[in-house]
């Protein structure tokens, strides 16, 4: 099973919206003002928190897989003890789950969450999560990587820290294919017509498109995602695409029902411990480097603890061991060398791995796309999800 599950299509539901069109429906106006989103911090009193993460997004024990090392670390050095729950299976499920709380000013039950960066958006965009002290935070602040300091939708990191990261590429079989992809425009070759396919999601798919026509998608404009869903159009008439997918693609690639597809970095990772004729590349016109991010809801009543648990995670050491277990692009580049100085064979090779540290030629490949703005997203979401099936 995969970090990165299935994202379902975002429909134009009053839980997707943004506070206009809530306010719309009859519903108070979501947006919360920055002085209505703190709480009382029982922190100095009451030594524990609760965080709220994926499923199997944390190193667990070999031989016991109810211990979290890293997290059985962070208590033993600082008394503050961790509720760790795995209960986030899909972005948009999720908001729906604590959004009543937070549109109506209440308390989530949850101290720290990590969501992907375009949810993060929305929270931001809504005021539903809190400003962290980064006083509190050297780690963050002295390790955090370059290329994730400042996203579009939150300038300098204020509201969220990356809790791991990764890119969108491209991945095949290159056994079967017989020769190398390059491009992502190598995906639309005669031969490899019912043998592609790409992601479902419309926030993990567009951009790594886009890119493919020499878009800034730091910038991209509402012409360029409609350019990218009149070619698709073609394609899917004519079969090229074998179907759009969620994380599903991981079995059709591995058994070979499908020779090409769009993937993320980390599962293919895992993939090619078993099937090293599998290949990951960032094109050469430029992959998706995004994240998925720490954030404390608004009304959280252990803030400065979970503020503690996000710089514990940006410990080199800390980040090496979370690393090295969950394969994914480290978002703490010192921890590169930790992994280099262990003295196992295996983990020491994880340091020269591209895909969990991308040397300087990948990264001058990768850009974070900006994300689709409120505004934007139902139309655009009607448009997607006619073109992908949904």
């Amino acid at each position: 099973m995969s970090r990165r599950t299935l994202l379902r299509a975002i429909g134009a539901g009053a839980a997707l919206a943004g506070p206009a069109v809530l306010a719309g429906c009859g519903v108070p106006a979501a947006y919360v003002e920055p002085g209505d989103r703190a709480a009382r911090d029982d922190s100095g009193h009451d030594r524990s928190l609760d965080f709220a993460n994926w499923p199997l997004y944390i190193d667990t024990d070999d031989e016991n897989t109810s211990e979290r090392p890293t997290l059985d670390a962070f208590t033993e050095r600082t008394g503050i003890s961790v509720t760790y729950t795995e209960e986030i299976n899909d972005n948009d499920e999720f908001f729906g789950k604590i959004s009543p709380a937070l549109m109506n000013h209440q308390e989530t039950g949850r101290d720290l969450i990590v969501v992907s960066d375009w949810m993060a958006a929305r929270f931001v965009r809504l005021g539903w999560v809190q400003e962290m002290d980064r006083t509190k935070q050297p780690n963050v602040t002295r390790y955090l990587d370059p290329q994730l300091r400042s996203p579009a939708f939150d300038k300098g990191r204020l509201h969220s820290v990356p809790w791991q990261s990764g890119i969108t590429g491209i991945a095949y079989n290159r056994r079967k294919l017989g020769r190398e992809l390059r491009r992502t425009s190598d995906l639309w070759a005669d031969d490899l017509r019912g043998r592609v396919t790409l992601l479902s999601g419309l926030d993990e798919s567009f951009a790594l498109l886009m890119q493919a026509d020499g878009v800034d998608i730091t910038r991209w404009t509402a012409d360029d995602f409609h350019a990218v869903c009149d070619r698709l159009e073609k394609l899917v008439r004519r079969r090229h695409i074998r179907r759009f997918t969620g994380n599903d693609y991981i079995k059709d690639l591995d058994t070979g029902d499908v020779v090409a597809c769009q993937a993320y970095s980390g599962d293919v990772i895992q993939l090619q411990a078993d099937n090293p004729d599998i290949e990951f590349v960032v094109p050469e016109e430029g992959g998706e480097l995004w994240a998925e991010s720490l954030m404390i809801p608004n009304l959280a009543r252990h803030k400065r603890n979970a503020e503690a648990l996000v710089d514990h995670y940006y410990r080199p050491e800390v980040a090496a061991e979370l690393a090295s277990w969950v394969n994914y692009v480290c978002p703490v580049p010192a921890a590169r060398d930790v992994l280099a100085s262990s003295k196992d064979e295996e983990t020491a090779a994880l340091a020269e791995d591209p895909l969990i540290f991308p040397d300087d030629v990948m990264r001058r490949r990768l850009a974070i796309a900006r994300d689709i703005a409120s505004q934007e997203r139902a139309d655009f979401a009607r448009r997607w999800n006619s073109l992908v099936g949904l």
